[in-house]
């Protein structure tokens, strides 16, 4: 084994995650009583976490310059220093831990670690992306069965998820994503009514099929789909604003219009925001919900079809999500 690793560091605050961050060469230590060293299989991509840590705009984690970047990472144990329990050379674990994802080696705390059943990609997508999914329309957006749910990038590494819970649920779901080969694929996972965007303009659509019947709408682009989610929000409906991927730039559009209240006061309606980091006491049984559903069949997970590899593959990946290209969960084989 080699005694430095790299890893991804964001050195200076910037637009863009590339610009801000560089591959820096570590020290690879061993474990201190307590800690892990795992030697890293594959990340996964959070390319508009990304972007808001490089522009230092993500109010719950504090950033000092310079810093390790990368939340999600599948490994195998290497070594456990003393004092560790539940965990063994050889293991397969998974870490959601800020900054343990875009680094070769992690050296952490045994409490940021999951012991996972494989190291196969699956299971870094289920205890990332899938805890989120299942936090999102069910804790958030205290989903029931048989509701009618909207759910906006329906074709992504979260959208794709949570089109599945849905309809596991018996649930009327109205996926939104652009063009043909993704409505497609959002349709095969249960979509009852796929809005392309590039064809169809989602605010009519609704109107026309959907007025004032969306129970539940899990939005994570912000702007017009918003409004539209917003607009046709059932009586006792909930929609869960999960991110803005529309006002990445840092300038969201000022929008003149009736105070949200008066959409929302006589229906009964709600509005939440959905933030993972600040849901970690609930993990655990999420987790063991999405592990449960993938082991019985029920829960797919695909990736995107685009090979993404080492180090410095990952800030073509953080790109490749940004640009609205992906299908499905974005990885980074770190293996080479």
């Amino acid at each position: 084994m080699t005694e430095t690793y790299r890893a991804i560091e964001l050195r200076r605050f910037a637009d863009g995650f590339r610009s801000g961050a560089e591959i820096v060469t570590l020290d690879r230590r061993p474990p201190a009583p307590g800690e892990l060293l795992v030697r890293n299989l594959y990340c996964g991509v959070n390319g508009i976490f990304d972007t808001q840590i490089a522009r230092n705009a993500v109010d719950y984690v504090k950033i000092a310059l310079p810093t390790l970047t990368g939340v999600e990472a599948l490994g195998i144990v290497e070594a456990t220093g003393s004092d560790v329990s539940g965990f063994a050379a050889g293991d397969p674990v998974v870490t959601t831990r800020f900054p343990g994802g875009y680094r070769e080696w992690n050296i952490a705390p045994a409490s940021h670690f999951v012991r996972v059943p494989e190291a196969k990609p699956e299971w870094l997508a289920l205890a990332s992306t899938g805890v989120s999914a299942m936090l999102a329309i069910e804790h958030v957006g205290a989903l029931r069965d048989g509701e009618t749910v909207a759910i906006s990038a329906a074709a992504g590494g979260l959208g794709h998820i949570l089109v599945q819970l849905a309809a596991l649920r018996g649930c009327h779901v109205v996926a939104v994503c652009g063009g043909q080969e993704k409505s497609d694929f959002v349709r095969s996972l249960g979509a009852r009514r796929v809005i392309d965007y590039r064809t169809e303009s989602v605010a009519e659509v609704l109107a026309a099929e959907y007025p004032d019947k969306l129970d539940v709408a899990i939005d994570t682009v912000s702007g017009t789909i918003f409004d539209a989610f917003l607009d046709n929000v059932a009586p006792h409906g909930r929609v869960v604003v999960g991110g803005a991927a529309a006002d990445l730039e840092g300038r969201p559009e000022i929008v003149t219009q009736p105070r949200i209240a008066h959409k929302l006061y006589y229906k009964g309606a709600s509005v939440r925001g959905f933030m993972n980091g600040l849901l970690t006491d609930h993990w655990p049984a999420a987790r063991e919900k999405v592990f449960e559903l993938y082991a019985d069949g029920q829960l797919n997970i695909t990736f995107d079809s685009r090979r993404h590899v080492g180090i410095e593959g990952i800030f073509d990946a953080v790109e490749h999500l940004l640009s609205g290209r992906s299908m499905g969960k974005v990885i980074v084989d770190l293996r080479s």
